[in-house]
Order: C-alpha cells, then sequence, then structure tokens
C-alpha cells in the first residue's frame, strides 16, 4: 500500500514543484514505485517529467470530475521512471464543477483507491493557495511535506499552513500529519538563512528534515528540458541532495511503520 504525501506550502515560489519531480526521481533511485500527482492547474509538475500539457487527453481534471478512470489517465516520466497523473489549464475549470459533486473533498482519495497498491509512494503536487484541490490532496494524503525556504516571511507562511493542516486533521482526514520540513533553495552563506534554519531546528526537531537542498542552477535549468535535476545532471549538489532526500524518505517511512506496528501489537 502506498504512502500519499501532499508536497505543499501556501506560499508561492518556495520550490514545492522543484521538489515534486526531483523526490519522485530520487525515491525511483532507491528502487521505489513512484506515482507524481500534479493538482496545480499551471502544470509545471506535468512538463517538468517531460509531458506535453496542451496534448492531453486525460487529465487529473477529467478524474477528478469523474469522466475517466485514473488508471487511464496516468503517463510515464521517461527520463526518470516514475508516472505522472498530469493536469493543465482544465483543472482551473474543476474549482467550479466540484462545488456541485457529491464528496467533493474526497474526490482524489476515491480515485487513488484504485492504484494505491501498485506504488510504494503517491505525491501530490498541491497549488499555492487553500482550494478545493489542496483540500482534495490533503484528504487523501497520509502526511505532508512542507518545502520551505530560510527567511523570515516564510515563518509568517508557515504558521498559516499549520493552522490549516490542524483544521484539515480535525475536520476531515484525522490521519494527515506534518511529515516534516525541508530546507530549500539554501545558501549558506547567508547569515539569515542560518538563524531561520536554527529557529526552525529549535522549534520543530526532528520535523526538520536532516536534508537540505542547496540554491542550484542545475536545478532550475532542468525543467526547460522536461527532466527533473536528479535525471538532467545526477552530479550536481541538487540533484545529489535530492537523492539523499529520497533516502531519508524511505528511512523515515519505514520508522513510521514500525512505530505504528509496535502500537497495534500493544493494543488490547
Amino acid at each position: 500500500m502506498a504512502k500519499i504525501f501532499c508536497i505543499a506550502n501556501q506560499k508561492g515560489g518556495v520550490g514545492k514543484t522543484t521538489t515534486a519531480v526531483n523526490l519522485a526521481a530520487g525515491l525511483v533511485g532507491h528502487q521505489q514505485r513512484v506515482l507524481l500527482i500534479d493538482l496545480d492547474p499551471q502544470g509545471n509538475a506535468t512538463m517538468g517529467s517531460g509531458i506535453e500539457k496542451s496534448k492531453l487527453s486525460k487529465s487529473v481534471y477529467q478524474v477528478l470530475i469523474g469522466h475517466a478512470n485514473i488508471k487511464d489517465a496516468v503517463q510515464p516520466c521517461a527520463s526518470a521512471g516514475y508516472e505522472v497523473l498530469p493536469a493543465n489549464r482544465d483543472l482551473a475549470g474543476a474549482e467550479i464543477e466540484l462545488v456541485e459533486l457529491d464528496e467533493r473533498e474526497l474526490r482524489l482519495k476515491n480515485a487513488l483507491s484504485q492504484v494505491a497498491h501498485d506504488y510504494d509512494f503517491i505525491l501530490i503536487d498541491c497549488p499555492p493557495a487553500l482550494s478545493l484541490l489542496t483540500l482534495n490532496g490533503l484528504c487523501a494524503a497520509n502526511g505532508v511535506i512542507v518545502p520551505m525556504q530560510c527567511e523570515y516571511f516564510a515563518l509568517e507562511g508557515l504558521s498559516d499552513l499549520v493552522n490549516t493542516i490542524k483544521q484539515v486533521h480535525a475536520k476531515l482526514n484525522p490521519d494527515l500529519i506534518i511529515i516534516g520540513l525541508l530546507r530549500v533553495m539554501f545558501d549558506a552563506r547567508m547569515t539569515l538563512q542560518q538563524q531561520v534554519s536554527e529557529q526552525l531546528l529549535a522549534h520543530f526537531g526532528d520535523k526538520v528534515f536532516s536534508s537540505i537542498i542547496p540554491r542550484n542552477v542545475r536545478l532550475a535549468e532542468a525543467p526547460s528540458y522536461g527532466m527533473p535535476g536528479v535525471t538532467f545532471d545526477k552530479t550536481s549538489r541538487g540533484a545529489q541532495a535530492y537523492l539523499e532526500f529520497g533516502a531519508e524518505m524511505v528511512q523515515r517511512v519505514r520508522d513510521m511503520d514500525a512505530i505504528q506496528k509496535k502500537q497495534e501489537e500493544v493494543k488490547p
């Protein structure tokens, strides 16, 4: 059964899509079966995986409104070995159409139940706003991975996201937790970034991933070639960091499973 994780942050431009596609590729590098879901109408994760969004006949939009089976909409990322449930501008219309549908917050969760046994990880790239699309992602997920820059305003955005996750946990998805915070676009030469990083560690402790993603030109170049940075230039610092993050995610999931197993064993 797949572990399902949202890549989410209500602040835009913090590296959500870069994290989604490169974590997917990094997990494949550790022999994991991965499905990446593009839940953003901009379709950047789709394009970054080498899939032409303008030529899609089936996408996550058709899956959400019930006009397509998820298995028929999934496409391969040829360069990295994971699979993609792609998105394009049609998805913007889903916001309006979902309002009229039954179980509107659970459409993605219900669709994923058909393929959950086919993957080890399912990653959901969420849009940078609390919308019905993001809500579908959060309701479908076991946990949230939060990529964030170590800057002052990022801390304010993090507070808003934590509150949102608490509300979804309380009202819609009791399984939802924050898996961890990932420091991205990190520049160790900047004192402010080091200070914010230390604040995160002091406040969130082991919820902060050990892996740190540096600011890296090769990661920024990769999407224009329709490839994750991990496969575009595997030797780059950014690619190596995402491969390390993939290994850390695999280990963290194993640790979570071990804790859950122990808890079940002690139940009367």
